[in-house]
């Protein structure tokens, strides 16, 4: 490589030169703070999801008594609006927290 190329291969080990020593990254720390909250609420409404879901099974079931179905509901339904004010607060849109797994199809 021609010496004033950004990277310099000398004897298997790289040198950086002027060119590279420019570079820099330039990271949004609002970019990188609606990423990991789009992350971890997306998780937390996977979890919701599930809840939900495992409640009704134990209602249909019989397994829960009518003040655990209220405990159990209103439960979910805090979570739920939280949820949302937490989407609202890092200016997520609902399908922002729904992941294409690829072949597996959407995640919620």
């Amino acid at each position: 490589m021609p010496p004033d190329s950004p990277t310099c291969i000398d004897s298997g080990t790289m040198t950086r030169t002027k060119a590279t020593a420019r570079l820099r990254v330039n990271i949004d720390p609002d970019a990188t703070k609606n990423g990991l909250g789009q992350l971890v609420l997306t998780l937390i409404k996977l979890l919701h999801e599930l809840l939900e879901r495992q409640t009704i099974r134990r209602i249909n079931a019989g397994s829960l008594t009518e003040e655990q179905i209220e405990r159990v509901g209103f439960t979910l339904m805090r979570q739920a609006e939280e949820i949302e004010r937490l989407r609202l607060e890092f200016g997520l849109e609902e399908q922002d927290l729904n992941l294409d797994l690829g072949p597996l199809g959407k995640l919620l």
